[in-house]
């Protein structure tokens, strides 16, 4: 399994103008709905806010995995923000976050949900990859750097 089954270029805010959480997954989830349109976005939302209540999916060093589970997913989707000023997440490390991979899967498909974080977080803790990241020019630069990594996993 590979992050590119779930993802795609048009999955990408490059520059995510928001400056709080909330405001950050509110993008997050509006570029998913770009290509979703038959989910409900302020239900993803909810979700997505209720898990940050359980604790902070900010994991450190300026990455965030805000993830999701609901019925009304058939497979995992996963959209990809960055931030160049940096958002106030709560992340463990205090830090802001800058990268966000936002994941949401359906409610009967644990294990590839399992999988696929673990990989995405396996990406995310690549100090080099998220440099690259940071550093790219557009949405395409960033989906072929997610890539190339995740085909060395």
């Amino acid at each position: 399994m590979r992050i590119s089954d779930f993802f795609h270029p048009l999955d990408i805010v490059p520059d995510l103008s928001s400056l709080t959480k909330e405001g950050a997954l509110r993008e997050l989830t509006g570029k998913l709905l770009e290509r979703y349109r038959d989910l409900d976005g302020e239900d993803i939302l909810r979700l997505l806010l209720e898990r940050e209540r359980l604790g902070s999916t900010g994991i450190g060093g300026g990455i965030a995995i805000p993830h999701a589970k609901t019925p009304r997913v058939e497979k995992p989707i996963l959209v990809f923000g960055r931030s160049t000023t940096g958002i106030a997440y709560d992340a463990l490390d205090g830090k802001p976050v800058s990268l966000f991979f936002l994941l949401v899967s359906g409610s009967n498909s644990l294990d590839v949900y399992l999988t696929l974080l673990a990989r995405i977080c396996r990406l995310a803790k690549d100090r080099a990859l998220c440099g690259r990241l940071l550093a790219a020019e557009d949405p395409a630069d960033m989906y072929a750097c997610i890539e190339e990594q995740d085909s060395l996993l």
